[in-house]
């Protein structure tokens, strides 16, 4: 039994640091005195007449925990449960027999706020009122105050909605932060008419080379917009060597006309080497014939 109670304080505990942030719905801590005693708030589910009401309530668990389930009641008038009174769900001690352990404080207040959007039909703990009677409880449970935990509603409400904000994303910058930058870009990007200046690079005529070398006439156009800019120095020209006469190489003649000398040499000496290898061999075969004729 010891063993089985020190469990469910380390349960209570943990679940009570869970909790101590509140979410976008719900909000819920032990009593300062009693740790198996929880009061909690809760937002009206969305889409219904409860929407943008807080309600307040306690919550009472045995030395089981978790083992046994816990007793809801509300403390706030909803117009859907009575006050003070124990409320039946199938996560609560009327049903024991449906509970399971591994369910927490935070499952029972999510399957609360679901189960306050639906029929009373005569439910333990839950009473018939009209839409209209609730809408003006919700706006009224905004002022209203616990005596026992000395919690006020607007602040849990005001802490659950910061919690349910969207937060801006890491690519996303405010709004005055763009503009600063987009001012801070327009004042570093120089105004084009202001500045805008073409050059157009001046051609050089070359000077024939039937004349003594001059200075280059440098024709030098510059372009400008509006305010008149000073165009860049022109370059300095580059200085050119008086023409010269064409200097004629006869040599290249010569070297061009020494191979054919020596092909028509080589040639004339090819064609004496093969007629006289021709006449030897005619002469060889006259010969032969020759002493054939006088034998016969």
């Amino acid at each position: 039994m010891a063993a089985s109670r020190s469990a469910g304080l380390r349960r209570l505990m943990r679940e009570a640091a869970e909790l101590r942030t509140p979410t976008d719905m719900y909000f819920a801590q032990p009593l300062d005195d009693n740790l198996f005693e929880w009061h909690f708030t809760i937002r009206g589910p969305p889409d219904s007449p409860y929407e943008g009401g807080v309600y307040h309530g306690r919550i009472t668990l045995p030395h089981e925990y978790p083992m046994k389930p816990p007793s809801l009641m509300m403390l706030t008038p909803s117009g859907r449960f009575e006050t003070n009174t124990k409320i039946c769900l199938s996560i609560s001690d009327y049903h024991p027999e449906t509970w399971q352990p591994s369910w927490s404080i935070g499952t029972a207040l999510v399957a609360l706020i679901a189960f306050m959007s639906t029929p009373s039909l005569g439910a333990v703990g839950s009473i018939e009122t009209s839409d209209e009677q609730r809408k003006i409880l919700a706006k009224k449970s905004l002022i209203w105050t616990c005596n026992a935990c000395d919690c006020k509603m607007q602040d849990h409400l005001d802490q659950m909605k910061a919690v349910s904000a969207p937060k801006p994303e890491a690519g996303d910058a405010p709004e005055a932060t763009k503009a600063e930058a987009s001012d801070a870009k327009t004042a570093e990007v120089p105004s084009p008419a202001a500045n805008s200046v073409e050059t157009v690079p001046a051609p050089i005529q070359p000077a024939p080379e039937s004349v003594s070398p001059a200075t280059p006439t440098i024709e030098n156009t510059a372009t400008t917009t509006e305010a008149p800019t000073q165009a860049p120095a022109p370059p300095a020209p580059t200085p050119q060597t008086p023409p010269t006469a064409p200097i004629q190489a006869p040599a290249a003649t010569n070297i061009n006309a020494a191979p054919v000398q020596n092909n028509s040499s080589s040639a004339g000496f090819f064609i004496f080497f093969f007629s006289a290898i021709f006449f030897a061999l005619l002469f060889r075969r006259l010969k032969m014939v020759v002493p054939q004729n006088d034998a016969i």
